[in-house]
Order: C-alpha cells, then structure tokens, then sequence
C-alpha cells in the first residue's frame, strides 16, 4: 500500500521484482494519498 499523490513506474517495477521473486500470480498497489481511492492489479506473467 502506498499513500502518495501518484503512483510512479518504480512502485510498478518493486511490486513485478516482488511477485518474481515469490512466485505469487496477482499483486495489487493501493494509492491512499488521493481523493479517491487507486488501485492496480499486476499479473505476473510467468
């Protein structure tokens, strides 16, 4: 989960190195830090 303004590509490339390195299908990053909440769910594609 992260609160910040946007969602930068590194947050993107952490969560992939994450899902890679635990062998883990589905990831999510959550933005709190705006209005509304953001969300995206990442795939790893093996």
């Amino acid at each position: 989960m992260k609160a910040v303004s946007h969602i930068p590509d590194i947050f993107y490339a952490q969560l992939k190195n994450y899902l890679k390195c635990t062998n883990m299908e589905l990831g999510m990053l959550i933005n709190f830090g705006t209005p509304s909440l953001i969300y995206k769910r990442i795939i790893n594609l093996k």
